[in-house]
């Protein structure tokens, strides 16, 4: 069985406060993140394999944004997120 049909997912949106490196400027930037929720029960047609794989997992969430753009007019220069994990596990 695949991954994905253990969990329930959507898509997050989260505030993020970051100077940019360039020019120093503090903004508050969106940054996209999947989060993964694990379901009650496993699916229908899980052999005991699935059903053990089941157990074993957590919810978690992952961050899709990598690249952040400067708010600044004047900079407008892009930088990567380096400070944040990219994937968070809930619970």
């Amino acid at each position: 069985m695949d991954e994905k049909e253990f969990f329930n997912e959507r898509l997050v949106t989260k505030p993020y406060s970051q100077p940019c490196p360039f020019c120093g400027n503090r903004a508050e930037y969106q940054v996209r993140w999947i989060e993964r929720k694990k379901k009650s029960k496993p699916p229908a047609g899980a052999n005991a394999e699935d059903i053990q794989r089941f157990k074993a997992i957590r919810s978690y969430m992952l961050r899709q944004d990598d690249v952040l753009a400067c708010k600044n007019n004047r900079c407008r220069k892009r930088f990567e997120i380096g400070s944040q994990q990219s994937v968070v596990f809930l619970e």
